[in-house]
């Protein structure tokens, strides 16, 4: 007997025939109907679902090829068999051209046929299992490679699933490395734009001259280096999402015309007088605090009120430490595939390290990592021996005088010397940046004699000087 009801509806202008498939499929569980012509089965069909369609071909009113065409047209995916006369297997060939999952022929052999329901009641189940599987897929597309489980989280996701369905202009703010550039393509990937590109550039990686031309295109001879027509950013974005990152980088005098380009949703290359329409989503990204910025007199509010129509605060890794066990299974899983390994997971020091660290780099510095880790373990199990001193010794926040530093010496690798020497490193190129790399006022500083400083420039390879 089957689990769960199959509807089925049995088309025959033969009450006979009717009859005895109901009764032969009723007893196989099949929940049957009947209908007694083509346009009483269309009417059954508007009224409910069906999983198979069972139809004879040779009908008065409307004939079986009839109905099979206008139940394809209304729901393409419903299997139809046909039942036709020995004499006639040419109207059950042309069926099958229409989309007939298969035929019998009269007087029929009911355990062929029932052979026949089951193998396309199967088909459509596996069918059914792939779309459910490519749309968890798509899902899981729609979220790029954003990774955690925490409240702030789950709560950015609610968001992105909310804003994706709007066509404002959004501002994701975060530190660096806390993932705001895959947020943007989350809110893309879900939107009706979806379609249409993602176009990313970093606001602080190009002088004011080539952002322009970058964001707007320049006409041929606009400067000396133009020999050619080139479309800008807005352009190659269109009827899609141009993300800003680091917005907060960009000069004054390009922040004027960005907001103009907002404003009137056209652009004008460099060196031309014409104005192109644009249609994309502006989606714009900054590490910084812009009131304080604005404050400074560093950014403009008429331009930060046009980009944070919608917000989004990312939390740093600090914040979401729960999420540390995730992310790192997660690009485990990445670098094992990368690398063609199979480390199966990490030793407890290591998970201890990864939660102590204050993780200044956030996400990014995590991923690298991982990636550094599984290139060089040698082992089945990321062990301490694959990270960075940093993270063993917890270097981003070392414990102040007085603090309790029982956790740090309990860990399997500390090794005290290397400790020192991270330690000392760190001071010294700190001292040496604050001293503009003279070595003479580094010694100073530290109250080193000039020659022993020199020692240690040259033990840990530090640029300096003279």
């Amino acid at each position: 007997m089957l689990q769960k009801a199959v509807n089925v509806l049995v088309v025959d202008d033969d009450q006979s025939v009717r009859s005895m498939l109901s009764f032969v499929l009723g007893k196989d569980g099949y929940q049957v109907e009947e209908a007694h012509s083509g346009s009483d089965a269309l009417r059954k069909l508007k009224g409910r679902s069906y999983d198979l369609v069972i139809s004879d071909i040779r009908m008065p009113d409307l004939n079986g090829i009839e109905l099979l065409k206008k139940i394809k047209t209304h729901d393409p995916e419903l299997p139809v068999i046909m039942i036709t006369a020995y004499a006639a297997t040419h109207d059950a060939i042309e069926a099958m051209k229409l989309g007939a999952e298969d035929y019998v022929t009269k007087p029929f052999n009911l355990e062929e046929l029932k052979i026949i329901i089951a193998k396309s009641l199967h088909k459509k189940s596996i069918e059914q299992e792939n779309v459910e599987l490519r749309q968890k897929l798509s899902e899981r597309e729609k979220f790029e490679d954003i990774v955690g489980a925490d409240p702030q989280m789950t709560k950015i996701y609610e968001l992105i699933r909310t804003v994706a369905q709007t066509d404002s202009t959004v501002l994701i703010a975060g530190e660096s490395g806390t993932g705001k550039e895959l947020i943007a393509r989350a809110i893309h990937a879900q939107s009706q734009r979806a379609g249409q590109r993602f176009v990313s550039i970093n606001c602080g990686a190009l002088p004011e001259n080539l952002l322009e031309s970058e964001l707007f295109g320049h006409k041929k001879g606009a400067f000396t280096d133009a020999y050619q027509e080139k479309e800008g950013l807005f352009e190659a974005a269109r009827q899609g999402t141009l993300f800003l990152d680091e917005i907060s980088e960009m000069s004054q005098k390009m922040q004027v015309k960005l907001l103009r380009a907002i404003q009137e949703k056209a652009v004008r290359r460099v060196g031309d007088n014409r104005e192109i329409a644009v249609d994309v989503r502006i989606i714009a990204a900054t590490n910084r605090d812009l009131m304080e910025s604005i404050e400074k007199g560093d950014f403009r509010s008429d331009l930060y009120y046009r980009l944070n129509v919608i917000s989004i605060k990312v939390p740093p890794l600090r914040e979401r430490k729960d999420d540390i066990p995730i992310l790192m299974q997660h690009f485990l899983q990445r670098y094992n595939q990368k690398f063609a390994k199979n480390i199966t997971g990490f030793e407890k020091p290591v998970v201890d390290c990864f939660t102590a660290y204050r993780w200044p780099g956030n996400v990014r510095e995590l991923e690298n990592f991982i990636e550094r880790g599984v290139a060089l373990e040698k082992g089945p199990v990321f062990s301490t021996s694959s990270l960075p001193s940093e993270v063993i010794y917890n270097l981003d926040a070392a414990p102040a005088p007085g603090e309790d530093w029982s956790a740090l010496l309990e860990a399997e690798a500390f090794d005290f010397n290397a400790y020192l020497d991270d330690l000392s490193k760190r001071i010294i190129v700190r001292a040496l940046e604050q001293s503009g790399g003279s070595v003479k006022r580094t010694a100073q500083r530290l109250k080193l004699n000039y020659r022993s400083l020199r020692y240690l420039i040259d033990k840990y390879k530090l640029k300096y000087r003279s």
